[in-house]
């Protein structure tokens, strides 16, 4: 079985910026902590966490959104990867993030829930100087 993550989180920053912290390779390496490579094409592999999380770029809506192949390096051979979406829309003061990461494994379920927030969304607020 599988599940699906879906997160919103605020930010005071134009959608914009967001998208290019998550889309330029070094951005998102000095926003997270971690190496990230993050190819802009279609196809392109993306790897991030010291190669903890890998796959490909189904999709760039520039500026707006992305759809990505998703996977946990300790991820069983068994298991399908996963589909990641974020859209980055405009919100008062700044910018809604959207995330749905379908195809999650049950066993990989508890931990991303509580892993974007803690590896993405707090590290980013402290990358753009917000609260």
């Amino acid at each position: 079985m599988t599940k699906t993550i879906v997160q919103q989180v605020k930010f005071a920053v134009a959608p914009e910026k967001l998208f290019d912290t998550y889309m330029d390779s070094k951005k998102h390496a000095a926003a997270t902590g971690s190496t990230a490579k993050v190819s802009k094409k279609v196809g392109g592999a993306f790897e991030a966490w010291d190669g903890y999380i890998t796959g490909k770029l189904l999709a760039v809506f520039p500026k707006r959104a992305l759809v990505q192949t998703w996977r946990g390096s300790d991820w069983s051979k068994k298991d399908p990867d996963s589909v990641l979406t974020i859209s980055f829309d405009k919100a008062p003061g700044g910018s809604l993030l959207t995330l749905v990461h379908a195809n999650v494994p049950d066993g990989a379920y508890d931990d991303l829930s509580s892993g974007w927030e803690e590896s993405y969304w707090t590290p980013w607020k402290r990358y753009l100087g917000l609260k």
